[in-house]
């Protein structure tokens, strides 16, 4: 049983169904547990896909009422809480990963393109978090005067900022390429300092920072639209351990 293999081996050595499984504990009348764990990855094709669902989500899942939905929403939120506390307890430049595993659980699955901004204190520590910008599968606008303007309001001395690419790929496209070399520019001239610009991508990450800032002649547009790139292998880029 995966109790046991648990307890006597790790955790480690579950597969994604067992975990499920131990998780949910039991099923309901007519439908064992396991046959829902599997339903569960059926439905959304992946673990880390399901743990972005929302209660909705689970909606026609035989076997998963309201008390099962509500413990695997408690789960994946406990698990971006333990991550924010993390981050707020230690300097962000100290922990890289930390941040990209809880931008990941942030972001990573979303089906379109979200951007983020995480506000620091002098010390690199967690102020707060903001959603900045929703877009669709491929295009947002991002208002990098916003951003300076909330950074200035919550007393930021600098700042990672990061968005997903709902293709997987990681690569940054022309126009992310502009908007962080405007969004560094305009910081810059109120002392606030951009750590590093992050794409999230289904299984590694891209960094601005790691890839020496690329930069390209800067657009006039006001706001940004992303865009998906193709695929490719570029420098910057981690893979998910």
């Amino acid at each position: 049983m995966p109790r046991e293999r648990l307890i006597n081996q790790g955790p480690g050595v579950l597969s994604d169904t067992e975990m499920i499984a131990l998780v949910l504990g039991s099923g309901l009348p007519g439908h064992d547990v396991f046959s829902v764990a599997r339903a569960l990855l059926e439905r959304f094709g992946s673990l880390r896909a399901m743990l972005d669902a929302t209660y909705e989500d689970f909606d026609g899942v035989r076997g998963m009422g309201p008390a099962k939905k509500a413990q695997l929403l408690a789960i994946m939120e406990m698990a971006r809480r333990s991550l924010v506390d993390r981050m707020r307890k230690r300097p962000l430049m100290n922990s890289p990963e930390a941040v990209e595993s809880y931008l990941r659980l942030l972001i990573g699955g979303q089906p379109q393109e979200v951007f983020v901004s995480l506000f620091l204190d002098a010390r690199h520590r967690l102020i707060r978090c903001e959603e900045s910008a929703r877009g669709s599968l491929t295009r947002m606008a991002v208002y990098p005067r916003e951003i300076v303007r909330r950074a200035l309001a919550a007393n930021a001395a600098s700042l990672i900022v990061a968005h997903n690419h709902p293709s997987g790929a990681v690569e940054p496209s022309a126009s992310d390429c502009h908007l962080t070399q405007t969004l560094r520019d305009a910081l810059a001239l109120v002392d606030v300092q951009l750590i590093d610009h992050l794409v999230i991508g289904a299984d590694s990450v891209y960094s601005f920072a790691r890839a020496g800032w690329p930069r390209l002649a800067r657009k006039p547009d006001r706001a940004w639209e992303a865009e998906s790139p193709p695929h490719g292998t570029v420098p910057g880029v981690t893979n998910k351990v």
